[in-house]
């Protein structure tokens, strides 16, 4: 039997797999696919998350698979532009933008290193239930055959689509409609920083990333997916000339290296995120519109959140189901603002917000605050400060 067992590897997974295991923790990993595998993403890791990263011991491995750095970024729409750089988290202002074939295995690894037991090409068919409690799992292994095991909790990190919610009835407490739906590519020679664009109706992500390639993202409103999706490079080209016809001549004069990738499913919610024997994290427990590149990130503090708050209680039955409390208390505190701010920036209405980032420029320091209430370095409410509301009122 099993103290914890985790349904899926990737970067909530393994993260939440690892912090128990560090506990002293007997742990089950149990992930569908096999390592190294791609998956659609937005790549980025904000300051928040690569402090976790060093935390946990994992940054180096990181920076060893050849992932660029990134210290700089830029932001333009109609009537403005803008040029800087979050601040920093726990002295870590560098942030990066790996391939999730790349990122997952080192998490995975990490797991592994910290004891747990990671088994892949497994799917999980079921959960095993008494009395009202998850108490196990029902899976089959590599060689097709089907198993069962037990365990005192059960997390689902398990993606968007959770197979863990949807056994559990996990509603959702929390949900909007989709708003955007997305493509993009991988292009070499394509001299590049953190770059994002804007118009009304169109928004493009450039962020440098593995093996010297840059990944371009378009992002298009969702009532406009049915038209894309049979027509996704002259739509892709599109939207990039028509937003930035500088970086539109930078990519032609670049070389693509892959396929186009895409997707118009990003939901947007919060679930009922734990119950008797079970608890969700990552996209399992919140979705949000990939547009701000906050799930990553998210996942990471998701994990650490959970195994902080169980801590060394796992088998105190009240214990434990306080700690679950606290831990979507979390969910609540922590991920709502950025979730609001996400499906914001994801109305693709610049309009909204070029007024009052025009009237920052030359304050590098309301620029950089305004770039950290982004990335969750800075809250909202320290950014409306007193200084930002005099250089508003002078302007």
């Amino acid at each position: 039997m099993y103290d914890v067992v985790v349904i899926g590897a990737r970067c909530a997974g393994s993260p939440t797999a690892m912090l128990f295991a560090r506990r002293g923790y007997r742990v089950l990993l149990l992930e569908k696919a096999r390592f190294p595998q791609d998956t659609l993403s937005s790549h980025y890791i904000h300051q928040p998350g690569v402090a976790l990263l060093d935390s946990w011991g994992l940054l180096d491995d990181l920076r060893e698979a050849g992932c660029r750095p990134i210290d700089h970024q830029s932001y333009e729409a109609p009537g403005v532009r803008i040029e800087g750089f979050s601040l920093p988290v726990d002295g870590h202002r560098t942030t990066y933008a790996p391939r999730r074939f790349v990122l997952d295995p080192i998490l995975a690894s990490g797991a592994v290193a910290a004891g747990v037991d990671f088994q892949e090409g497994c799917l999980v068919n079921d959960l095993i239930q008494e009395d009202g409690r998850v108490v196990g799992v029902r899976y089959t292994t590599p060689g097709g055959s089907t198993t069962t095991e037990q365990a005192h909790l059960v997390v689902g990190a398990d993606g968007m689509r959770s197979l863990v919610a949807r056994k559990v009835g996990a509603r959702n407490v929390i949900e909007h409609p989709r708003l955007t739906c997305t493509y993009y590519s991988y292009w070499a020679d394509l001299p590049s920083h953190f770059e994002l664009y804007e118009r009304p109706g169109r928004w493009v992500g450039v962020i440098p990333t593995n093996d010297d390639l840059t990944l371009v993202m378009a992002y298009f409103p969702q009532d406009e997916f049915a038209r894309v999706r049979i027509a996704v490079e002259p739509a892709f080209e599109e939207a990039i000339r028509s937003t930035s016809p500088e970086l539109y001549e930078r990519l032609a004069a670049g070389k693509r290296a892959e396929q186009m990738y895409g997707t118009g499913h990003q939901e947007n919610f919060f679930r009922k995120a734990t119950g008797p024997g079970w608890a969700l994290v990552g996209d399992a427990a919140h979705h949000k519109d990939s547009i701000t590149a906050r799930g990553i990130s998210d996942a990471f503090r998701q994990a650490q959140s959970l195994t902080e708050r169980i801590g060394d209680r796992l088998h105190d039955e009240a214990e434990l189901a306080t700690a679950l409390r606290n831990y979507e208390y979390d969910l609540d505190k922590d991920f709502l603002d950025a979730y609001r701010g996400a499906l914001n920036v994801a109305e693709l209405k610049p309009d909204q917000k070029t007024g009052m980032l025009s009237k920052l420029v030359g304050h590098q320091d309301l620029i950089d605050r305004y770039l950290s209430t982004l990335s969750g370095a800075c809250s909202l409410d320290d950014f409306y400060n007193d200084d930002l509301l005099a250089v508003l009122d002078q302007s």
